[in-house]
């Protein structure tokens, strides 16, 4: 049976059915995605994408960016085409990338929270992922700044054959830690990235970044990292549902 938090017990996360906390069992991994859940960046993507399309000539509006979140390049490429950009989406993405990349070298900007969960689980032995659909040029970049040792293993867009919501950047990252997807909990933003980590059988916690995360069965959500430890973590993957978002 899921048990869900109130929003108000936040930050208290002790759990409150009759599993004892020490009993317990560590995910075998954490999964993570990137852009929106590890580091606020959809602000430079969506720069780079206002610069880019009105340098062709045409209008991007806000709500026009927030459908791109958490797609695959090659999907943002072909909407941007559609907005107006005549360029070929190769052309499209290094531009973006670049752009992102040029911010991301002034400034990391870390996610409430994220840091500190990603020292805890380094602590308890717990190994990550980076789960993304920005390329690896971009993605190096967050994890050089990140603690030292938070990352095993980096699954990019550009080395996957079928992007997220498809489960197979998720399946990836658990077959190159030799973990088994279902006892490791993926940590996502958007709609894409958890459809993509569900499908892949990991326990999913939703954190609401740029756009909302919606209320669906066996989903854990937090408005913050801030609010999260490894033990929470735990829970999830026992099948606790952890909702700490008030709707």
């Amino acid at each position: 049976m899921e048990n869900a938090l109130n929003p108000l017990e936040a930050p208290d996360l002790t759990r409150t059915d009759s599993a004892p906390r020490e009993a317990l069992a560590l995910p075998q991994a954490v999964l993570w995605d990137m852009d929106g859940t590890l580091v606020d960046t959809e602000p430079y993507w969506i720069a780079a994408e206002h610069e880019l399309v009105e340098a062709h000539g045409g209008t991007w509006s806000h709500e026009q960016a927030l459908q791109m979140v958490g797609n695959p390049l090659t999907e943002s490429a072909k909407i941007l085409q559609d907005a107006g950009v005549d360029l070929p989406s190769e052309q499209i993405i290094d531009f973006l990338i670049s752009r992102v990349i040029e911010q991301v070298r002034v400034e990391v900007p870390w996610q409430p929270g994220a840091r500190e969960l990603l020292a805890e689980l380094r602590e308890r032995g717990v190994p990550c992922a980076l789960v993304t659909m920005s390329y690896r040029s971009l993605a190096e970049q967050v994890v050089q700044m990140a603690p030292v040792g938070s990352f095993v293993t980096l699954v990019c867009g550009d080395e996957v054959t079928h992007g997220k919501p498809h489960p197979e950047p998720y399946l990836a990252a658990a077959e190159r830690l030799g973990v088994d997807v279902t006892r490791c909990v993926a940590i996502e933003d958007s709609p894409t990235g958890i459809a993509s980590a569900r499908a892949a059988g990991a326990a999913t916690l939703g954190v609401e970044a740029v756009v909302p995360v919606p209320v669906l069965p066996g989903l854990s959500r937090t408005p913050s990292l801030a609010l999260v430890d490894v033990d929470a973590l735990s829970r999830i993957l026992a099948g606790d549902v952890v909702d700490l978002i008030e709707d």
